[in-house]
């Protein structure tokens, strides 16, 4: 071998292996002890055994910041093509630098050119701060510190990610603190994981909150992964620790296409599409006012009970997440009874309305659950702005194409025939009844006490034959179908599974086109 050629050699495998080693070993022994794994080891960890291709692996190594603080690369997830940029903490903090905002922007962009997922694991306190001999630098060049930055960089990785969006399932991951930068990115992204009493979102951290307002707050309290989960509702899957996190990554792209213009991957899941759920006949309760929970329903009517929950622990009073339906993805919202009775509210509303667009993204049918005495009364829900949040649901099904079905299981009344897409007009293609639903605009009873409660002679005898004449009439869908031709069918609960999995068959045909036009100016 030529000596020269030997010695290059030499250099760029010691390059290589310097780079491997981050920040070094006693940052990554350190940052072993806090129970994490590398930026590195996470990338291998998720994608499939040695298909990682980096790119960019050497930026930054000459000045002592391997990679600049960030793995950028593409590999298969199942086989499947994807890209994936991890932020490395022990360089700089992973801090977002030029060369290491570059990189990140031409992981999403690339991803967008090849339509394919992108997955971000963010971890770094976003933009890089300069030091005291960047600013005497920049004081001898006459030059700001924005002077020299070209238009891909951390601060516009915004620009992809929006362009991204709809075209290419986004997924981020928050795998330590993270704060600026880092999590505006995430919060344009379709799902964000986050890791219990490791994970941390905020825009400032607890010494800026104390310093500005006086509150003092832990960072757990401020930005952890249980606060995001449950009350801000800005995480999608709150996970034990890393390693569960990226294997659920796995889980959720087996759900998903690659891009816009796929269909989501079809599985032989073993169970027969003709399977009746003699089960769900004991599940719900005739009564209206007697809850239960909706999991067991779903799971009854899906293949093998396999069922994905998206935002679990945020507005449970409406449920939303991924199954299938003899192999192929379906996109459930169920109203859960178990929780605010199943109202609809300002919460699950925005829930509920980001889901169904992001399944009409992406060429995911929706299946529709309802079991809802209609939207939350009271101050609270209008001041928060019920009507702002409860129109996203309308415009979210009102723009959707994909097909679409809903079964009404035992009371849509008011408002939720709106909201549940159960009213004629709005864009359902199948509205199926079981025989014990009731709808209207109030519930028997009450509409019962509202309408004879002051008739002459009104006594509890008198109401209650008006409440039984009520229910084998107004509120009987035997009645209803008569003629009321939005309803497709009265369906038995066994034999749910089977119809649904027939009509999604044969909706696999349905193709809708909208008007042209820029987009639309969604309720926000």
């Amino acid at each position: 071998m030529d000596p020269f050629l030997e010695k290059r050699l030499k250099e760029l495998e010691e390059a290589r292996e310097k780079v491997r080693q981050a920040g070094g070993p006693e940052k990554v022994a350190k940052h072993h002890a806090e129970g994490k794994l590398t930026a590195r080891e996470r990338v291998e960890t998720l994608l499939d055994p040695d298909s990682l291709m980096e790119f960019n692996m050497l930026a930054g190594h000459a000045l002592g910041l391997p990679g600049d603080g960030i793995v950028c690369g593409n590999g298969t997830i199942d086989g499947r093509p994807v890209f994936v940029f991890s932020q490395d903490r022990t360089v700089l903090g992973g801090s977002i630098g030029l060369e290491h905002g570059y990189k990140m922007y031409r992981t999403i962009e690339q991803a967008l050119e090849m339509r394919v997922p992108v997955i971000g694991l963010n971890e770094g306190p976003g933009a890089r701060i300069p030091n005291s001999r960047d600013l005497d630098w920049y004081s001898v060049k006459k030059r700001t510190h924005f002077g020299f930055v070209n238009e891909k960089h951390g601060g516009s990785v915004f620009f992809p990610n929006t362009h991204a969006s709809g075209i290419i399932p986004q997924i981020s991951a928050i795998m330590g603190t993270c704060s600026g930068i880092s999590v505006y990115s995430p919060a344009l992204t379709d799902f964000i994981y986050m890791v219990d009493n490791s994970s941390h979102m905020c825009i400032t951290g607890p010494r800026v909150v104390k310093m500005v307002t006086g509150e003092e707050i832990t960072m757990e309290d401020l930005g952890g992964a249980k606060v995001h989960a449950e009350k801000s509702g800005v995480c999608d899957f709150r996970c034990k620790d890393e390693r569960q996190l990226l294997s659920d990554i796995r889980r959720l792209l087996s759900f998903l296409p690659l891009n816009c213009d796929d269909q989501p991957p079809v599985y032989t899941t073993g169970d027969d599409p003709n399977r009746t759920c003699d089960d769900l006949n004991d599940i719900v309760p005739t009564a209206p006012n007697k809850p239960f929970d909706v999991h067991h329903v779903i799971r009854a009517i899906i293949d093998n009970g396999d069922f994905l929950e998206v935002k679990p622990e945020f507005a449970g009073e409406v449920i939303v997440g991924f199954g299938r339906l003899d192999g192929k993805t379906v996109g459930i919202v169920a109203n859960q009874p178990m929780v605010r009775a199943g109202c609809l509210t300002v919460d699950s509303s925005d829930k509920q309305a980001r889901f169904i667009r992001f399944c009409d993204c992406f060429n995911i049918p929706l299946l529709l659950l309802v079991d809802t005495p209609a939207y939350m009364p009271g101050s609270n829900q209008e001041h928060a702005g019920i009507i702002r949040h409860g129109a996203k649901v309308l415009y979210a099904l009102c723009e959707a194409t994909v097909p679409r079905v809903v079964v009404v299981l035992r009371k849509a009344y008011g408002g939720g025939n709106l909201g549940m897409g159960v009213l004629p007009g709005l864009g359902s293609d199948r509205v199926l009844y079981w025989p014990i639903m009731e709808t209207g605009i109030l519930g028997a009873e009450q509409a019962v006490m509202l309408i004879h409660s002051r008739d002459e002679g009104a006594t509890k005898e008198y109401l209650e034959e008006k409440l039984r004449e009520y229910k084998e009439t107004y509120a009987n869908p035997l009645y209803e179908v008569n003629a009321n031709l939005n309803v497709h069918e009265v369906v038995t609960p066994a034999e749910t599974r089977p119809y649904l999995v027939r009509t999604f068959k044969l909706l696999e045909r349905k193709k809708v086109e909208r008007p042209p036009k820029r987009h639309g100016n969604m309720p926000l």
